[in-house]
């Protein structure tokens, strides 16, 4: 399966501890199956930290998907939501989990209103849910281990 990843710069070897932590599935390294998500992503990356948009090319041997600890969420849902929000959370322990890669739809920034509206108490649950599923979702892949990572080779 081919992956892509979205950056300023071309990535020829993955280091994890360069990964920023806080993100939607935790600290490492992420992909998508959509190209035009990856060039976003470069486009974005690149204004904020200077250097051109450059979208890398792997391939994802997906015989980790049944050899590797694999959480997958197919839509947002309220797992996926209090996942996210463990994960974007400064007031917890990081790694919140265990998993070698994760696989569900990305928390944009579109979203962000929703999560903070929970936080502060605003909104519930079942509603930050319902708010998610009218909002439009694309597919990231963290990379969270060094095991995982032996199954992605650049093309």
């Amino acid at each position: 399966m081919r992956l892509y990843h979205g950056s300023n710069i071309v990535i020829k070897q993955i280091d994890l501890s360069k990964c920023r932590p806080y993100k939607d599935f935790g600290q490492g390294f992420y992909l998508t199956a959509i190209k035009e998500q990856a060039e976003q992503m470069a486009r974005r990356t690149s204004a904020i930290y200077g250097g051109e948009p450059i979208v890398t090319e792997f391939e994802f041997d997906e015989t980790a998907l049944s050899t590797l600890s694999v959480k997958t969420f197919e839509d947002p849902s309220e797992e996926w939501a209090l996942f996210v929000l463990a994960n974007r959370s400064r007031k917890n322990v990081q790694p919140t989990h265990g998993f070698d890669i994760v696989i569900g739809p990305v928390a944009d920034d579109t979203i962000a209103t929703l999560f903070r509206n929970f936080d502060d108490g605003i909104i519930d649950l079942p509603t930050l849910v319902q708010g998610l599923r009218y909002k439009k979702v694309s597919s990231q892949y963290l990379f969270h281990s060094a095991a995982a990572i032996k199954y992605l080779h650049s093309v």
